[in-house]
């Protein structure tokens, strides 16, 4: 199993592939991005929580798999 800290970076990285790119994207991607930059947000805030609250570090993981479910539908769709 990764550390928060490992899955917080490939998020980062997947992120800022698609960032790069999201400005050539339909409206409905860069819909798709912006809503997964909220969350994105949420999770660099408690990503620090992960390592001390068995709870918080499950929903981090929930969180983590949605935005990389999010950031792969939208690079696949680049």
């Amino acid at each position: 199993m990764q550390s928060v800290d490992d899955i917080v970076q490939d998020l980062k990285t997947m992120r800022d592939e698609v960032e790069v790119k999201i400005h050539l994207a339909s409206k409905e991607l860069q819909q798709e991005f912006h809503e997964l930059e909220d969350k994105w947000e949420q999770l660099k805030s408690r990503s620090g929580l992960g390592r001390t609250a068995e709870g918080v570090g499950s929903a981090l993981e929930l969180l983590g798999d949605e935005l990389k479910r999010g950031y792969e539908r939208i690079r696949r769709a680049l």
